[in-house]
C-alpha cells in the first residue's frame, strides 16, 4: 500500500487547507479555519476539481469526527466489550439530575435494564459494588456492565431530570 499523500497550504487570514489523495485516487480536503471550525470536502472522481460534498463542522463537531477516524476508536465512556454482547462503560450523573442524593436501589436499574453497577466513581474514591443504600451525587461516575440495550436504557434512566 503506497504512503498516502498529504499538502498543507496556508490561507492567510482563514487558515490551512490540508488536501489528501487516495490509494484510489480520490481527493478529500480540509480547511482548518482559525476559529476551531473545519470544511470538510470531498471532490468528484471524473473531476477532481469539483467539490461533490462541503460540509462545515463546529470544533466539537470535527474534534468526535477525529476521534471516530482514529484507528483505535474507542468512546470516552466505554470501557470494553466482550464476545458474549456485553459492555462495561461509565456514565456521569448530572448534577441536576433527578437522583442526585437518592438511594441507588430507587432507581431500580437491576431490575429494569439488567444492568449491574460494579463501582462508583467519586472524586479520587472509589466505591465497588454500592448497595441499594447507597446514595447517589451529582458528579458520581457509575461503572456498568450490561448489554448495549441495558446500559443505553440505564443512561436514559440516570439522564431523568
Amino acid at each position: 500500500m503506497s504512503v498516502p499523500r498529504l499538502s498543507s497550504t496556508p490561507l492567510p487570514g482563514i487558515g490551512v487547507r490540508y488536501d489528501l489523495t487516495t490509494r484510489e485516487r480520490r481527493r478529500l480536503s480540509v480547511v482548518a479555519h482559525r476559529d476551531g471550525a473545519r470544511t470538510l470536502s470531498a471532490y468528484r472522481t471524473d473531476d477532481p476539481d469539483a467539490c461533490a460534498l462541503s460540509a462545515r463542522l463546529t470544533a466539537s463537531e470535527a474534534e468526535a469526527l477525529i476521534d471516530a477516524l482514529r484507528p483505535a476508536h474507542q468512546s470516552p465512556s466505554l470501557l470494553s466489550t466482550t464476545e458474549l454482547g456485553l459492555v462495561a462503560e461509565r456514565i456521569e450523573l448530572a448534577a441536576g439530575s433527578h437522583w442526585n442524593g437518592r438511594l441507588l436501589g430507587d432507581t431500580r436499574m437491576r431490575t429494569e435494564t439488567g444492568v449491574s453497577i460494579v463501582a462508583v466513581l467519586r472524586l479520587a474514591e472509589a466505591i465497588p459494588s454500592p448497595t441499594p443504600d447507597f446514595r447517589l451525587a451529582g458528579g458520581d461516575i457509575l461503572i456498568m456492565i450490561g448489554t448495549r440495550e441495558g446500559v443505553d436504557a440505564a443512561a436514559a434512566i440516570l439522564g431523568r431530570e
